[in-house]
């Protein structure tokens, strides 16, 4: 279980102190689907930051299966369990994809296991097993190979900030699918950063960061509603 309690975020420039996250709590159950929705600039990809340890809190605490977290490095909170993908994924010139996956995995996977986990995100395992992880790759291909490394890693709590983010339409139809069955499947949590609807719609329950501040949050039935009405205003889009 995932708590973030009190948590704030304060940086510095030429006019002083501003706050990025200004006093957010809230709790991710063992076994949840949660997304973090919101405006553009609002906190969201800082939120998942400060939860992976890419960026350390100035206020608060953040507790990991009841551990408090909050000046541990990100390699040991990937040793407890979270794993983290990125909006835009790294590209690993002169590392196979067979390579990353074993790295994920921690262990030296067979090939016909490596297999397994590009098969859970759609792709066809000879056409990627040893191919570099470099420019060759789409957007789309990156992002589920990410995936796929998540999947091997079997963490407690995934996190993932706005997969949608730079992919193609056929792209993003696959990563729903992936993403209905890593829901099913899987055992941990899973936390994603998104603004689409169809992502939404996969949620146990949904957190609206604005401002820096948890505007509401609660189960995807009472939440997704009214939230709709507010992107087709466009309010999220400012």
């Amino acid at each position: 279980m995932l708590t973030l309690e009190n948590l704030s975020f304060d940086v510095n420039d030429e006019k002083g102190e501003i706050g990025i996250i200004k006093d957010i709590s809230f709790t991710v159950d063992d076994g949840k689907f949660v997304v973090i929705t919101g405006p553009n600039g609002g906190g969201k990809s800082t939120t998942a930051k400060l939860i992976m340890g890419i960026e350390r809190p100035t206020g608060g605490r953040i507790l990991f299966d009841g551990q408090d977290i909050t000046d541990m490095s990100i390699t040991d909170r990937a040793n407890l369990g979270i794993s983290f993908a990125f909006q835009q994924p790294v590209r690993f010139k002169g590392v196979q994809v067979i390579d990353l996956l074993r790295l994920a995995a921690r262990k030296k996977l067979t090939v016909s296991e490596a297999c397994q986990y590009l098969a859970e995100v759609g792709l066809c395992a000879k056409d990627y097993i040893n191919r570099e992880v470099n420019a060759s790759l789409s957007g789309g291909e990156l992002k589920r190979i990410e995936i796929a490394t998540v999947i091997a890693r079997a963490s407690k709590l995934s996190v993932f900030d706005e997969p949608e983010a730079g992919i193609d339409l056929w792209s993003f139809q696959n990563l729903i699918q992936v993403f209905e069955r890593m829901r099913q499947n899987t055992n941990g949590s899973i936390l994603i950063i998104s603004h689409q609807e169809r992502i939404m719609q996969l949620a146990d329950e949904i957190i609206i960061i604005e401002n820096g501040a948890i505007k509401t949050k609660g189960k995807r039935d009472d939440i997704l509603p009214s939230l709709m009405s507010e992107f087709d205003s466009c309010e999220f889009k400012k």
